[in-house]
């Protein structure tokens, strides 16, 4: 294929009545797009890399899962804002052996996710490289004043996370040993693979106004809650008790997974006590733990189920640690 050719084939799924719909007036086929946001919203902007050997292993991961989660988590970002998507840019770098069957699945599996969150795509740009790189582009909406945002938690406020915490790391190593076809009703993969932005959860919160600070859980808890703390300037307690960690692995495996274990997209907010009562035990169907509460000062602690309190290290994904 040449690069024309490449640049239909993402284009094919580009419906102009959608587009209209999500404010694009001008999509793909010209230099840029025009984008007009809703009356009375603010612009959500967020960018997000999924790479080769880093993200995704060429041999492992099915394409379409790898085009389905390059959107997600993306837009894991506007949730965590408590916005809603609105269109997308597509940056892809790929070999010319993959224009043919692994580009027609990747681009299923992308536009199922851009269905599947009202998120339109709008335009990008493409190259060649052996390395399979793609970079995403959100632009989001929400009303002014209404964002979440990391900053604004206090000293007293209590942190809850949604979900359960360690699925897709736990998804990731069973991904490794798997031989042969990926078998998408397995829940562990499926969370690995194709992650669910908490978008309902996080317009929620926004709208309503429960949430002092938030963001979602891409890295891993216990680096993610430090990047909230260090925002909102105050520390952290955890009670390793009520993690909602998996119940059918080994407790200090699963303590592991929770804290330190990447991918998840689940929320993490802190609530001001005198609202912590309008925060319900679940969400349509997705469980919502109180975890801990925010302190003085910046110390990251754990309070273990005997009761003796330790330091909480920031583990998780970082790309830049050796």
């Amino acid at each position: 294929m040449n690069e024309e050719q490449v640049l239909q084939r993402i284009a094919s799924g580009a419906k102009p009545a959608r587009l209209a719909a999500v404010g694009v007036h001008l999509g793909i086929g010209d230099d840029a797009a025009l984008f007009k946001p809703h009356a009375g919203q603010q612009l959500i902007l967020t960018c997000d890399w999924s790479v080769e050997g880093t993200h995704f292993l060429r041999d492992k991961h099915p394409p379409d899962a790898v085009g389905w989660k390059s959107l997600a988590r993306a837009v894991s970002d506007i949730a965590a804002m408590g916005g809603t998507p609105r269109c997308y840019l597509l940056s892809l770098a790929l070999p010319s052996t993959h224009t043919g069957r692994w580009l027609t699945e990747f681009l299923g599996g992308l536009r199922r996710a851009s269905r599947t969150f009202h998120c339109e795509l709008a335009g990008g740009d493409t190259t060649r490289r052996e390395q399979i790189l793609i970079n995403i582009t959100v632009v989001g909406e929400i009303a002014p004043q209404l964002a979440l945002q990391r900053a604004g938690a206090q000293a007293g406020d209590l942190i809850f996370v949604s979900g359960r915490l360690g699925e897709a790391d736990r998804g990731w190593e069973r991904l490794q040993r798997l031989r042969g076809k990926v078998k998408t009703n397995d829940r562990l993969l499926r969370k690995h693979l194709y992650p669910e932005p908490r978008l309902a959860l996080g317009e929620w919160l926004a709208k309503n106004r429960l949430a002092t600070a938030a963001m979602d859980v891409s890295d891993g808890l216990s680096i993610d809650l430090m990047r909230l703390c260090t925002a909102s300037r105050v520390g952290a307690c955890v009670e390793v008790g009520s993690l909602p960690i998996l119940p059918d692995v080994a407790k200090p495996k699963a303590v592991q997974l929770a804290l330190h274990g990447g991918d998840d997209y689940e929320l993490l907010f802190t609530v001001t006590p005198r609202k912590v009562r309008q925060i319900p035990s679940g969400f349509r169907g997705l469980p919502i733990t109180q975890i801990g509460k925010a302190t003085p000062g910046r110390m990251m602690e754990m309070r273990a189920e005997d009761g003796r309190v330790h330091r909480l290290k920031p583990g998780g994904w970082d790309p830049f640690r050796k």
